[in-house]
């Protein structure tokens, strides 16, 4: 059966390496504000607004402090690795008259932090930053200033989360699966005259339902509101730019597609990307189509435990100088991929990283014609302890990519 949540035990090794740290470095307690960094490493996953979350982890306790609207959520039997939750009303706080519920001291956030602190008799702190991020309009202070002592901020989540366990591969895995489907539908739908929000949406929606009849229970939902699997694409002219806007735009014969598919499970996601034709290629696209997969090929040949993560995007540059087109590169090879679309650790020419088994990585070398089109395909790629393994796996030859309709 298919992993679709990560298990009570993996929060458990990743807590025990954070205790492990703690030891190492002579400090109290970890405190974490970053959502994804609060999930990988306990669980707990909330929508991160100007509301500050913190995490708290000691060598006996994990406490969290949590608004009024995630309590319920937080208290609850999905989480058991929280030992105490502390709340808050709201930001930026206040007292709030006739209340049921039980507010830590007072009700602003900076305060019900600094009780959570006291009462587990911190004295050295080490944090993914100091102080909650400034998001959706949060401006309150440092934890440096809260907690009164001073705060080093440490990269600890980040660093580890390069690294992929085997049940985030799993998760991964299972993310390919259902992104692939999502991105067979997208073919399916794609023909002249259908607006390119219409072919996402209907393609996105019947892959999601798909993927919830079929996992049913065992769907571990990390989204509010947004499809389980996803896909969409630029069309025409507009991919010639690596990062445009989806437009207001129906479909012709011949046009060019860049698409993008994934799927969230367990709160981890892939990426596949293909570059694809409205019922044919001319001649023009096909030479740039054959170019882009070959710079592709190239990286994916040079990838491999212990590889330099620069050797593999200059194995591109070298190959794009050759053929005459640097000029219609934009960006480098690839990212690392996980909880986020972008984790740290880059295909980049001005990375020192060098490739570890466990690290995955998109694949992504594209070529952008200035008013003309773009090429990119992109595969999600897990380095082995002997080579890697493609994980996204659909047909990537430019007749499979031709729609037929």
């Amino acid at each position: 059966m298919a992993l679709t949540s990560v298990p009570t035990e993996e929060f458990e090794r990743r807590i025990d390496i954070v205790r492990e740290n703690l030891l190492e470095t002579n400090k109290d307690a970890l405190c974490l504000f970053t959502p994804m960094d609060i999930e990988w490493l306990s669980g707990f996953h909330h929508l991160q607004t100007e509301r500050p979350v913190c995490l708290a982890v000691t060598q006996s306790e994990i406490h969290i402090t949590v608004p009024r609207l995630e309590l319920d959520r937080a208290t609850s039997d999905e989480f058991p690795l929280l030992d105490e939750v502390y709340h808050y009303y709201d930001y930026p706080g206040g007292e709030r008259e006739g209340s049921t519920y039980h507010y830590h001291t007072s009700a602003t956030p900076e305060e019900t932090i600094a009780e959570m602190l006291t009462e587990l008799n911190i004295k050295t702190i080490v944090a993914d930053m100091d102080g909650a991020p400034g998001y959706w309009g949060y401006a309150g202070p440092q934890l440096s200033d809260i907690a009164n002592m001073s705060v080093e901020t440490v990269d600890w989540i980040k660093e580890l989360r390069k690294t992929k366990s085997e049940v985030e591969y799993e998760l991964m895995c299972e993310s390919a699966k259902w992104g692939n489907l999502a991105h067979r539908k997208l073919d399916e739908y794609a023909e002249p005259g259908k607006h390119e929000l219409w072919v996402a949406k209907r393609a996105s929606l019947d892959a999601s339902m798909a993927m919830l009849d079929t996992l049913g229970e065992r769907y571990d939902s990390h989204l509010r509101g947004g499809f389980p699997a996803s896909c969409g694409f630029l069309s025409g002219p507009n991919t010639a730019l690596a990062h445009g806007l989806t437009e207001n735009r129906r479909l012709k014969h011949g046009d060019i597609l860049i698409t993008g598919a994934s799927a969230n499970a367990g709160g981890y996601i892939t990426e596949l990307e293909r570059t694809m034709f409205v019922g044919e290629a001319n001649d023009d696209h096909r030479y740039y189509f054959e170019q882009m997969l070959q710079m592709q090929k190239i990286a994916i040949d040079t990838m491999g435990p212990d590889v330099p993560v620069a050797e593999v995007d200059q194995a591109v540059h070298d190959y794009c100088d050759e053929q005459g087109l640097l000029e219609y590169t934009q960006h480098h090879t690839g990212h690392n991929i996980g909880m986020g679309v972008h984790e740290r650790a880059f295909l980049d020419r001005g990375s020192n990283e060098v490739m570890q088994p466990g690290r995955v990585y998109t694949v992504e070398p594209a070529l952008f014609i200035p008013d003309v089109a773009g090429y990119r395909h992109s595969d999600t790629v897990f380095v082995t302890e002997d080579g890697v393994e493609e994980i996204t796996y659909y047909p990537k030859d430019i007749e499979s990519n031709i729609i037929t309709y």
